[in-house]
C-alpha cells in the first residue's frame, strides 16, 4: 500500500440474514491490507434509496445472496491507499482523508466495458447487492467502512459540498444526469413532462429547468413532494391524488402544449402503467427516456402509437464515472439555484436503519440518510 491510517480489525455494520426480515447491527472483518488499485474508506454518510427497500424486502429482479449489507449510496473518508491509487478517475489526487464517492465495479474486459458501456458490464460488482461472505466483505454503505475494488472508479469530493448531498450524488443525481444528457438539448420551445416525484423527478426537474426547458411539468404525489418539484422549478404539476384518471392528466397536458403534448417525457416513477401513459403524453416527433422501470412488472401499450408518433424512446440506467463527477459538479455550482438540502428528510445513526426502511415503505421519507 501507498499510504495507510489506521485499520480496524472489524467494523460494525447493518446486515440482512433475511429478506424481510429485521436488519442487525453486527460486527464484521475489515481486511487486513487493500489491493493495488483500491481503497479502504470510513463510511460517513449513506443515503438510502427506493432500491435498498426492495433488495431487503426480496422483491428485486436480481439475484440476491444474503447475508449482504446493503447500500450503495454513500460517501467515505479514505483511510487507506492501494498501490497506484492515488488519483482519482478524473486525475485528481488522492490522500488519507479525502473524501470520495464510487462506481460499482466493472470488469473492464467485457464487451459492453470495451463499447464504454461500463454501467452495464456483464461481471459487474454492485455494491449493496454482494453477500458478505464474498472478500472483501465490505461491500455495502450501511457499514462504518467500506472496500473500494480496484475496477470501481471513484471521484474526490469537492469541499464546498457537504456529506448528505454526496451521498446523493452517487447514486440518486447521477442517474439524472446520465438520463437529461442522453434526453439531449432542451430550449425555450420545449416543454418537459417528468413522471414521478421521488427523489429522482425532484431532481430532473431541476435539471431540465435549468437546461433551459421553456416549461417542465412533474406529474406525481403525495403534495408535499409536488410543492418540493415546484421550488426546483417545475412550472406546473400534476397531483395524481387529485387527477387520477389518465385521460384526465393527459387533458391537462394537452392544455398547456396547444394540444400537441409534451416535446420530451422523462419517467422516473418506476410504475409500470407510467409508460403507457408516457406514451400517451409525448408529442408527435416526441423524445421519450425511461428511467424509473428497474422492477419485473410489465403493462399493455398500444405499440402503434410510438410508430404513428414518430417518438423517440430512451432507456437510461445508472451512469459511468464521468456522471458522478458532473454531479458533483451540480451541486457545487447549483448550490444556490436548487434547494437541495430539503431533499434530505432526516439524518439518522446506523441502529435506526429498521425504523428508517419503515418511514421509507410509508412514504414518510424523500431522502434519508444514515451517519454509521
Amino acid at each position: 500500500m501507498t499510504g495507510t491510517g489506521v485499520i480496524p480489525e472489524h467494523t460494525r455494520a447493518a446486515v440482512v440474514r433475511a429478506f424481510g426480515e429485521p436488519i442487525t447491527i453486527e460486527e464484521v472483518p475489515v481486511p487486513p491490507s487493500v489491493e493495488a488499485g483500491g481503497l479502504l474508506v470510513e463510511v460517513v454518510a449513506c443515503s438510502l434509496c427506493g432500491t435498498d427497500v426492495h433488495c431487503w424486502e426480496g422483491s428485486l429482479a436480481l439475484d440476491i445472496r444474503l447475508p449482504l449489507i446493503l447500500g450503495h449510496e454513500m460517501v467515505g473518508r479514505i483511510v487507506a491507499i492501494g498501490e497506484g491509487a492515488d488519483h482519482d478517475s478524473v486525475g485528481q489526487r488522492l490522500r488519507i482523508g479525502d473524501r470520495v464517492i464510487w462506481t460499482h465495479a466493472f470488469c473492464g474486459r467485457c464487451r459492453m466495458c470495451t463499447a464504454k458501456r461500463p454501467a452495464m458490464c456483464l461481471n459487474r460488482k454492485a455494491y449493496g447487492h454482494v453477500s458478505l461472505q464474498d472478500w472483501p466483505y465490505l461491500m455495502g454503505g450501511f457499514a462504518q467502512h467500506a472496500y473500494v475494488l480496484p475496477g470501481a472508479g471513484r471521484v474526490r469530493v469537492p469541499d464546498t459540498v457537504p456529506d448528505a448531498l454526496a451521498s446523493m450524488a452517487s447514486c440518486a443525481l447521477r442517474s439524472v444526469v446520465n438520463a437529461v444528457e442522453q434526453a439531449g438539448r432542451v430550449g425555450p420551445e420545449h416543454t418537459v413532462v417528468v413522471q414521478g416525484a421521488g427523489p429522482l423527478g425532484i431532481l430532473a426537474t431541476g435539471l431540465f429547468a435549468q437546461a433551459g426547458a421553456g416549461r417542465v411539468v412533474t406529474v406525481g404525489a403525495p403534495a408535499a413532494r409536488l410543492e418540493l418539484a415546484a421550488a426546483f422549478g417545475a412550472d406546473e404539476v400534476i397531483s395524481l391524488e387529485d387527477t387520477p384518471d389518465p385521460a384526465e392528466r393527459l387533458a391537462r397536458v394537452h392544455e398547456a402544449t396547444d394540444g400537441r403534448g409534451a416535446d420530451l417525457v422523462a419517467e422516473f416513477s418506476g410504475h409500470p402503467a407510467a409508460f403507457a401513459e408516457g406514451v400517451d403524453l409525448a408529442a408527435p416527433g416526441g423524445r421519450y427516456v425511461v428511467v424509473g422501470q428497474l422492477g419485473a412488472g410489465t403493462t399493455t401499450i398500444a405499440p402503434g402509437t410510438i410508430t404513428k408518433k414518430n417518438l423517440t424512446v430512451i432507456g437510461s440506467f445508472s451512469g459511468d464515472v464521468s456522471h458522478y463527477h458532473k454531479a458533483l459538479t451540480v451541486l457545487d455550482r447549483y448550490a444556490r439555484r436548487l434547494p437541495f438540502d430539503r431533499l434530505i428528510s432526516g439524518r439518522y445513526p446506523l441502529e435506526d436503519v429498521n425504523a428508517v426502511i419503515t418511514r421509507m415503505q410509508a412514504f414518510q421519507e424523500i431522502k434519508p440518510v444514515l451517519l454509521p
